[in-house]
């Protein structure tokens, strides 16, 4: 699945969206280089709480999956 949006389920609140890793290109310097790819869709009930937290969350997930192996060696802290 390349792309979804999860539906919430009472009692809960937030729900996240994990795709599968697809090859996708584009151009860097005037190079085509590919490189992996993978969707995420937070779903989240407003009536709960305001979405800032849930667009920091996203962020920060983005953040740490694109430079996972700075958190590996310890050189990034939340």
């Amino acid at each position: 699945i390349e792309q979804f949006t999860p539906i919430i389920n009472p009692p809960e609140t937030t729900i996240l969206g994990i795709c599968a890793t697809t090859t996708n290109i584009r151009e860097v310097h005037g190079q085509i280089v590919s490189y992996p790819a993978m969707g995420l869709s937070l779903t989240h009930d407003h009536r709960a709480y305001d979405g800032a937290p849930a667009a920091r969350f996203l962020r920060d997930l983005v953040y740490a999956l694109e430079n996972f192996t700075l958190f590996l060696a310890g050189e990034k802290q939340f």
